[in-house]
Parts: C-alpha cells; sequence; structure tokens
C-alpha cells in the first residue's frame, strides 16, 4: 500500500512541477535559477562545515 501511495506522490509531484515550470516566463528564469544556486551553495557549504567539527 504504501509503494502504491509514494508512486502516485511522485507521479503527482511530475505533472505539477511541469505545470509549474511551463507558466514560468524565460525572463524570470535566469534569477530564479540563480537563487536556487545560491541555495545549493548554502547547503554545501553547511555540510562541509559539519563535516569539519569534530564529534565526541
Amino acid at each position: 500500500m504504501e509503494a502504491v501511495f509514494l508512486t502516485f506522490v511522485f507521479v503527482l509531484t511530475i505533472f505539477l512541477g511541469f505545470e509549474l515550470i511551463s507558466k514560468v516566463p524565460s525572463t524570470l528564469h535566469t534569477p530564479l535559477m540563480s537563487g536556487s544556486n545560491a541555495i545549493s551553495g548554502i547547503t554545501l557549504i553547511g555540510a562541509l562545515a559539519t563535516l569539519k567539527t569534530e564529534h565526541t
């Protein structure tokens, strides 16, 4: 039952993502991707900082 639900959610997110992306004007594509890349960079820096700290 859980696999069916997860498959349904996966397919639903594919359709939702396609609809949202197709409605974004091309003039907004570059700034939105820039923001997305900045968030990914912050996440990467946080992960590296976490790896650098000593765990007791």
